[in-house]
């Protein structure tokens, strides 16, 4: 029987799939297991490339197959896509899987441990009680506006409202009683709501003050602790990346090339990569562009000089660019953010 020298698994719940192949890429078998049967089944195989596409679940199982002596290599689902054949099957999942592992120029994800993957679960937390406090806020307000009470934007005029719920005389009387009800057991769940945030924020705060790293990225413009804490929780390790284009291309952060016979013709930005950290840090760029187009950026920098010329969300997101290059060269260097010096005129 020939050696195997690449699997391919397709994971699941509860049904895999592993495709083998010798170094010439000949099918070695294809077999189906259970979750039960897997490490079993990978211990009793001799070192070799393992490769998983990097979805729910996939790091426990990197983790777990690199301990028995495997070299597990995670790639995204999009660059397995153009190796599928007709049909659709776990097997032929697992078959293209172990094909594009086998393929030299192919890109793979790092694996992420256990304590990166807790730091990430404290962050996406407190990002999924922000959503669900966005949702109620809008909720009262459309509830509100049926019977005739409009609020300005903003949630501190949204607390306003439910304070006005508990004085009969001037809302509670004019609102049926089953409302009024209804919405005091909304307001109630956006008060949990904002303490819940709160502790969140106060630990995200903790973990960036107690985090070298984090304070150096905090020397950035446009950078706080929440995006200091998603950045080193949610992005591969610095060095994955050979510069810092590379980690803004990552991000989704750099222009889609539609480019053919020699004639380049660029177009919005990509959105590929991580959309967290791409989110964050265009907020990010965001207030700080604002900022500059209040009180003025700095006389002949690099920021001046685009607000002069081009529309201020085009520059927002390319601000976003060049913070995300900050980034990388920080966190490759060790070393806080300097601020450029202008060129004198």
């Amino acid at each position: 029987m020939a050696e195997v020298s690449t699997i391919g698994l397709d994971i699941a719940k509860s049904v895999f799939h592993a495709h083998g192949a010798d170094a010439s890429g000949r099918v070695v078998f294809s077999r189906r297991l259970t979750r039960a049967r897997l490490l079993d089944f990978f211990a009793q195989q001799a070192p070799c490339v393992v490769a998983l596409e990097a979805c729910g679940g996939a790091h426990h199982w990197a983790r777990e197959i690199s301990a028995l002596g495997h070299d597990v290599r995670l790639i995204p689902p999009a660059y397995v896509k153009p190796f599928l054949k007709r049909g659709k099957s776990d097997a032929i999942d697992a078959e293209a899987i172990c094909e594009a592992a086998e393929r030299p120029s192919m890109r793979f994800a790092a694996i992420k441990t256990e304590e990166q993957q807790a730091s990430a679960m404290v962050f996406r937390t407190r990002d999924l009680l922000v959503r669900q406090r966005t949702q109620l806020i809008n909720a009262i307000r459309g509830h509100l506006a049926e019977f005739g009470w409009v609020a300005p934007k903003g949630p501190s005029h949204v607390s306003v409202l439910a304070s006005l719920l508990d004085e009969e005389e001037e809302l509670g009387a004019s609102l049926p009683e089953a409302a009024r009800v209804m919405l005091q057991v909304m307001t109630g769940q956006l008060a949990r709501l904002d303490e819940e945030i709160a502790l969140l924020d106060k630990e995200i705060a903790r973990r960036a003050r107690e985090d070298e790293d984090a304070r150096r990225l905090m020397t950035i413009p446009g950078v706080g602790p929440i995006t200091a804490t998603a950045l080193l929780a949610l992005a591969p390790p610095v060095e994955t990346f050979s510069r810092g284009r590379d980690f803004a291309a990552w991000l989704g952060l750099t222009p889609r090339q539609h480019s053919s016979g020699g004639r380049e013709k660029l177009g919005s930005i990509s959105k590929m990569g991580e959309r967290t950290l791409r989110r964050l840090l265009i907020i990010g760029s965001s207030a700080v562009v604002l900022h500059a187009s209040k009180r003025g950026a700095p006389e002949g920098s690099w920021l001046e000089q685009m607000l002069a010329r081009k529309p201020r969300m085009l520059v927002t997101v390319a601000l976003a660019n060049k913070t995300a290059r900050i980034v990388w060269a920080v966190l490759a260097k060790k070393e806080d953010y300097r601020a450029p010096v202008a060129a004198a005129a």
